[in-house]
């Protein structure tokens, strides 16, 4: 049996700022076992989404993609996808849209509801480390991740998108 709520989070440690989906995969990981809401959870790290990933969607009740993005606005975003065919333009194999779509296309049915929460990076150089601005704005995302975590129900993710 799945977890409720799938947290895809993507990026690469590796590379400055793209490493602020693993962070934040970590620091929930602890905070949701610190909680005692480990159950209602799965937590995914990867470098970058594949087509494979929409199986992980099967299942769930909500999805939240985790990502840095270069302009997005301080400190993040927090917003509803739907599937979309859509080419995008991404350091990433597939968009999270792109992995909802291979959902509908592999399962025949609609996905669960997806979130993005896209976190501002500034830099993103292979050997940089993570910049303050960054470190700041990861902070903000896992008080925010955390609220979400309390109440995992689709209408109080609709209305704190951001």
């Amino acid at each position: 049996m799945s977890a409720a709520v799938l947290i895809l989070a993507i990026g690469n440690p590796s590379r400055g700022d793209d490493a602020l989906g693993p962070l934040l995969c970590g620091r929930l990981a602890e905070w949701l076992e610190n909680a005692g809401l480990t159950a209602g959870f799965e937590l995914i790290e990867d470098f970058q989404l594949q087509i494979e990933h929409a199986l992980d969607l099967v299942g769930r009740q909500l999805v939240v993609f985790i990502d840095a993005g270069q302009n997005t606005p301080a400190p993040f975003i927090f917003r509803q996808i739907a599937p979309s065919t859509a080419i995008a333009h991404t350091t990433h194999a597939l968009s999270p849209e792109a992995v909802l779509q291979v959902y509908c296309q592999t399962e025949g049915g609609q996905p669960p509801p997806a979130f993005v929460l896209c976190v501002r990076g500034e830099d993103f150089g292979l050997g940089e480390a993570l910049t303050v601005s960054a470190a700041q704005a990861a902070d903000q995302a896992l008080d925010f991740l955390a609220e979400r975590c309390r109440q995992p129900e689709l209408q109080a993710w609709q209305q704190a998108q951001r």
